[in-house]
């Protein structure tokens, strides 16, 4: 797949902190876990580096070694919010392996001597966009919810607990737990459709399986949602509309279903195990006389 983004550095260091920089730029929901996981700390042990990043304003002795980036214009802001700092010590054969783990996410480094381009620099280093990609605009933040209702929701359930931890609420404490379990069964059922619904927006092109960028944040904010539910296990369904060769579309929606799958797998972590790609082709269509809502994938969850 072609670079999306270019990172020119005049230094080890300062190259490292680009590519952390361009990771964030193509993943804005990515939070520490997913960087953890994304440019592991097994990558850059020559120094005797413990970690590749902490919070910015984290405390302790890892936080307090001079060690990481720490000005305003160096620190990545992760999808949730926080500030993160990245390590500065990076020796040649740590920075040779942090550049090749960052082509698996379509970002290429540029040799030194042509750092001196003038693609706007942030932090000691300079980013340039390629193939046409851009960032993707960024998401506005919802308000949060006001911490006093916090705190009045809180007191109100630890009095409904009071009372049905009662001996004679025996039978209405199990309607309530049975209760319970439906509501958040039925929260991660609304997530995964309305990632769903993300997904199809995205549309795949004519003929070919490749998730574009729109369909990775979709399945990026799918695989959270997996990784909060252990248990969470889906079939994802690829379907076509009925033009066309009849075997080529049950081959393409597979591949299609298969790419999202194995973007699940390979690049967020999710155990294989929980995941079923199928093709139907164009056996099951929502309306014969819609060809375009035909063309979907589905998320089925596996009971």
């Amino acid at each position: 797949m072609a670079s999306k983004v270019r990172v020119y550095g005049k230094a080890q260091n300062r190259t490292a902190l680009g590519i952390m920089h361009a990771y964030m730029l193509m993943y804005p929901h990515a939070t520490l876990e997913d960087l953890r996981k994304a440019f592991p700390d097994s990558l850059n042990p020559d120094s005797g580096v413990k970690k590749n990043f902490i919070y910015a304003d984290e405390k302790g002795t890892d936080a307090n070694w001079e060690g990481f980036f720490k000005g305003e214009d160096e620190l990545l802001t992760t999808g949730d919010g926080k500030k993160v700092a990245v390590v500065k010590m990076w020796t040649k054969p740590s920075f040779d392996r942090v550049v090749e783990q960052a082509k698996l996410y379509d970002i290429e480094v540029a040799k030194f001597e042509a750092a001196e381009k003038g693609f706007g620099k942030k932090g000691g280093f300079t980013l340039e966009y390629l193939n046409g990609w851009t960032p993707p605009a960024p998401v506005e933040k919802k308000k949060g919810i006001p911490a006093w209702v916090w705190i009045i929701l809180a007191l109100l359930v630890i009095g409904i607990l009071v009372a049905l931890l009662m001996p004679r609420d025996k039978e209405v404490i199990e309607k309530v737990v049975e209760k319970e379990v439906i509501v958040r069964d039925t929260v991660y059922v609304q997530q995964v459709a309305e990632i769903q619904e993300h997904f199809n927006a995205a549309q795949f092109e004519q003929g070919k399986a490749e998730l574009n960028d729109d369909a990775k944040l979709a399945l990026h904010d799918l695989a959270r949602v997996m990784k909060q539910n252990p248990d969470l296990r889906l079939r994802i369904e690829g379907h076509t509309s009925s033009e066309g060769d009849e075997q080529i579309n049950q081959k393409l929606s597979q591949e299609r279903a298969q790419a999202a799958v194995d973007f699940l797998v390979n690049k967020e972590g999710i155990d294989a195990s929980r995941l079923t790609a199928i093709g139907k082709g164009s056996s099951e269509p929502i309306d014969p006389n819609n060809l375009e809502v035909n063309r979907r994938t589905e998320f089925e969850i596996i009971k």
